[in-house]
């Protein structure tokens, strides 16, 4: 496809009128490009005549941008942060291939990064770049090649590998209890539950589980990551529902008690997605082989 020259404006002009944008004046502008206010100025009016839209208010020698101009120029932030990140990728890595990956702060730390040093050892030419996600990953407009989130593997336009079904256990503070006794789920309601924002079914979803029947919403701290929750249930504030993976060791070392006999899975899973327009990326390519060697099967046997 061949696009217009008219809709491809100059990178010079482009950072003109996303500098002025950010920085308020064309003296600000000028000093961060390293050219003159004049030649700021020829810029924005070449992008002007290009495109045959107005975009600058001129108040004698203030500049300024109309309202279309300074969205338009969000816009520009976007795209000219993807070209430095692509043009960075390629200068980083040009043979072996680099990876930028976003990940969940809590998976990726407990249970990717005890796992990297092989990959590392396996392929060491290979350099992935990785961001904290908690909210909704953007393919589009974000410049990640993969990313390991959590749901249900119904991203658009992606494939995407299983790497691990969550499976939940309520766990509390040994003290919380005091002379309360859990003998059976239900009596879990008896006890303050602590919550998290990206779950917040997985209460209502594990007492249907176990055929327990619940009047109303359930009532509890909400938090907003695994790690925080973690805390809470550490300081005796409440019952929380974690991942085992995230709990393993202050169960061992007795900080944290089971209250139920197994950990269950209530639904959604981790997953390696990335779209398939960089499905044949270098790095993500060895990487995403040697993933496929840490994941669970994807038809795991009961629990």
């Amino acid at each position: 496809m061949t696009v217009p020259r008219r809709f491809l404006p100059s990178i010079a002009s482009l950072r003109a009128l996303e500098a002025l944008d950010r920085l308020g004046s064309a003296s600000a502008a000028a000093g961060e490009l390293a050219l003159t206010q004049g030649a700021v100025s020829r810029q924005l009016q070449a992008l002007e005549r290009q495109i045959g839209v107005e975009l600058i208010l001129r108040d004698g020698k203030a500049l300024s941008l109309t309202p279309e101009a300074s969205a338009y120029a969000d816009d520009i932030r976007q795209a000219l942060d993807r070209v430095a990140q692509a043009t960075l990728k390629l200068q980083s890595a040009p043979l072996a291939g680099s990876l930028n990956l976003a990940i969940l702060p809590a998976f990726g730390m407990r249970w990717l990064m005890p796992r990297l040093p092989e990959f590392s050892r396996r392929y060491p030419d290979v350099t992935i770049n990785m961001s904290t996600r908690l909210g909704p990953f953007n393919f589009a407009s974000e410049a990640f090649d993969a990313a390991i989130h959590f749901g249900h593997a119904d991203w658009p336009g992606t494939d995407a590998l299983l790497l691990k079904q969550e499976q939940l256990l309520p766990v509390c503070a040994p003290g919380l209890l005091g002379r309360t006794q859990v003998k059976k789920p239900a009596d879990l309601l008896e006890l303050p539950l602590l919550h998290i924002q990206t779950r917040p079914k997985a209460w209502a979803d594990w007492f249907a589980r176990q055929a327990v029947p619940v009047d109303g919403n359930l009532t509890g701290t909400t938090y907003d990551q695994f790690s925080t929750i973690n805390q809470a249930a550490l300081h005796g504030l409440g019952v929380a529902l974690m991942p085992d993976y995230l709990v393993e060791q202050d169960l061992a070392t007795g900080r944290l008690m089971s209250l139920h006999h197994q950990a269950e899975d209530i639904g959604g899973a981790y997953y390696l997605v990335w779209p398939r327009s960089k499905a044949r990326n270098a790095g993500l390519m060895q990487f995403r082989e040697w993933l496929s060697g840490q994941a669970q099967p994807e038809d795991p046997l009961p629990r």
